[in-house]
């Protein structure tokens, strides 16, 4: 197949090119340092031009509630055209799970609008909605510390490793369009409590941990199951504990 992965230098992408570049397949690593650009669309159509399949793989440079809204914005409007003019039969999307079902601002509410836009666009696609990846749980327990202690949100989180991210993320790219959403998760869902204290005990410190009802993730208030995976969804093999270790 021919395979075109835009945000192919990021953490998810460079690894989806690698694994389908290792599978056979005719890959494009589509970035900006490559000559595309997703906002302004320079570049895009020749690297969609044959393409069976395309991976949009792209981060927002910024979490800031205008801005991050604007680049899913732009990027897909540009994407999902060039994409329909060109004929690409598999339009794949990485997402986060829960995204549709928070209300929230900025980064994320920039992500439910690009996926609406998915939807949308009449082009066949998937969905892959994933946790939150090992690789951020450290920043995430930073974001809670305030005043030499831990407030942890009163929520479950689901850390799944980025490399099993990006296995999913490039197998789906190699099958027929779901026109739909697939969840991956992590092999074990924790309170953001218990994620703190295991962070910690990693780094070999020792923090207060309060659960605080009021805490929120990044400035956005959470229900219990917000960020993880409900029944029929895929689940990697990698806990953090393991992945810690490595």
């Amino acid at each position: 197949m021919k395979i075109t992965v835009v945000g192919a230098t990021g953490q998810i992408g460079a690894q989806v090119v690698e694994l389908l570049t290792a599978a056979g397949h005719d890959v494009t690593a589509a970035s900006r340092s490559s000559g595309v650009d997703a906002v302004s669309g320079d570049g895009v159509s020749a690297a969609f031009e044959g393409a069976d399949a395309v991976v949009d793989v792209l981060n927002s440079p910024t979490l800031e509630p205008g801005p991050a809204v604007e680049f899913f914005t732009r990027s897909a409007t540009t994407l999902l055209a060039e994409a329909k003019r060109a004929g690409v039969g598999h339009y794949v999307v990485l997402s986060i799970v829960g995204v549709g079902d928070i209300e929230a601002d900025g980064y994320l509410r920039g992500k439910h609008v690009q996926e609406q836009m998915v939807v949308n666009s009449g082009v066949p696609y998937t969905i892959v909605r994933a946790t939150q990846f090992h690789e951020f749980t450290e920043g995430i327990v930073g974001s809670l510390v305030v005043d030499g202690e831990v407030h942890a949100p009163d929520a479950l989180i689901q850390p799944v490793s980025a490399s099993e991210v990006a296995g999913v993320v490039a197998r789906v790219a190699t099958e027929s369009p779901r026109d739909g959403v697939l969840n991956f998760g992590g092999p074990e869902k924790m309170s953001f409590a218990d994620l703190a204290r295991a962070v910690f005990a990693a780094q070999g410190e020792d923090m207060p941990v309060v659960v605080d009802p009021q805490a929120t993730y990044f400035g956005v208030p959470l229900k219990r199951n917000s960020l993880v995976t409900d029944d029929g969804a895929e689940l990697g093999t990698t806990r953090l504990a393991e992945w810690q270790k490595r």
